[in-house]
Formats: C-alpha cells, sequence, structure tokens
C-alpha cells in the first residue's frame, strides 16, 4: 500500500486516539440503540474535487433514511491510490450519470476510492449527512431511493476481484458513521442486488454479513 494511504487510514481510524483527522460524534448526535459514537470520516465534497454543477434540481427529503445500500461502479481496478484518483473517479462517475444517464447529478451519496479516499457524490449529501436530519434523494436503486444512502465503491468485483484493504476499512468507518448520525441500525445495510436483477455489487455482495458486524463494533468502540 503506498505510504500515503496507509497513513491517511491510520489517522482516519484511530478516533480513540484523539487525533485531528477523526473525531467522535458528540452527544447530542449519537443514535440510541447499540453503539455511541462512530469516527467521522474524511469526506471530499462536491466543491473539493470541482464537481459539474447539478443538471436540474436536486431534492432535499425531509426525514431520515431508513438503510444503506452498497454498489460498485463497474470502473477500471486502478492500483493508482492517490487521492486525485479518486476525484478522477468522481467525475468519471458524475459524467456517465449527467451525460449518459441523463440524471441531475451523481446517483450515488458518497464514493469510496480503492485508495481509501471518500467524495461526496451527489451535491449536498455531505451537508445533510453531517447535519443527520434529513437526506438528498438519490439514483442508485430502483424503488429504495427514498429510503436508502447509496454507497458506491471504485472498481468492479465480479470474478473474484477483492477490495483493497483500504477501501474496504474506510467503507466500515464510512457506514458506521452514517448509521449513527441517522439512527440506522447496522443490521440495515444492504447491497443493490437485494432490490433487483443486478450483480452489483459483486463480492461485496458476499461480505456483507462481515460488513455489518465490522460497522455494529465501530460504533460501540
Amino acid at each position: 500500500m503506498h505510504p500515503e494511504n496507509t497513513l491517511r487510514r491510520r489517522l482516519l481510524l484511530a478516533g480513540a486516539a484523539g487525533l485531528a483527522a477523526a473525531t467522535a460524534l458528540p452527544g447530542s448526535a449519537r443514535a440510541s440503540g447499540a453503539g455511541a459514537d462512530a469516527v467521522e470520516p474524511d469526506i471530499d465534497s462536491t466543491s473539493a474535487w470541482g464537481a459539474r454543477s447539478p443538471q436540474g434540481t436536486i431534492s432535499l427529503l425531509q426525514y431520515r433514511p431508513s438503510r444503506i445500500i452498497v454498489h460498485h461502479t463497474v470502473s477500471t481496478n486502478s492500483t493508482d491510490y492517490s487521492r486525485a484518483q479518486a476525484h478522477a473517479h468522481a467525475h468519471w462517475v458524475q459524467d456517465l450519470h449527467l451525460d449518459k444517464n441523463g440524471w441531475v447529478d451523481t446517483g450515488y451519496h458518497f464514493l469510496v476510492s480503492r485508495g481509501g479516499w471518500i467524495t461526496e457524490g451527489r451535491h449536498g449529501s455531505l451537508q445533510a449527512l453531517t447535519g443527520g436530519r434529513n437526506f438528498v434523494l438519490g439514483s442508485h436503486t430502483s424503488g429504495q431511493n427514498t429510503q436508502a444512502v447509496g454507497i458506491a465503491c471504485e472498481g468492479a468485483y465480479h470474478a473474484g476481484a477483492r477490495p483493497p484493504d483500504a477501501q474496504w476499512d474506510v467503507l466500515v468507518t464510512l457506514c458506521a458513521y452514517t448509521c449513527v448520525r441517522y439512527g440506522i441500525p447496522s443490521a440495515q445495510i444492504y447491497g443493490h442486488k437485494d432490490y433487483g436483477e443486478t450483480l452489483c455489487p459483486g463480492v461485496y455482495h458476499d461480505m456483507l454479513p462481515r460488513l455489518r458486524e465490522e460497522v455494529a463494533a465501530a460504533r460501540s468502540a
């Protein structure tokens, strides 16, 4: 793993050590049930990675989502683990969704790169998540967009491909933070194929039991 990403993972996941790159949620933001805190991940906003403007109105739903749905983007399994690659991937996804799909913006709320960098997908998603009271209507899973946060992992995970450790670790952190902010039970993390005829998210679907377990542990650490 690139030294830059090794350091970032250490900072991101070491909230208990009080490092500046990761902070625990205050008591006012804690969800009821198991787990009181979660590490706040470093998320690059749409302005940070230079996203295009939405091609229409982004709807803000005035309630909290009830689940998380994990996807993969079926992009190249890049060995470039840099922040610049994460931004390039975010542009690639947005261009695809705007220009080919004809959507108003990126369909996913957040993307996790193979190097462990998180980018905001649809405009407004990060602000809504931080507030924890509402969320943006996405375009990622038919029939579930009014209920679910969509998180997409860079890469294609068919035919035995495995996610890099950095991507997995940061996905766990992002899911735990999202669950606490929105009061979503760790058991309510699903894959795209749970809701339609698709192979997405590939091997990540087989790893969902482990993801739920590690998210639950991250919430209660």
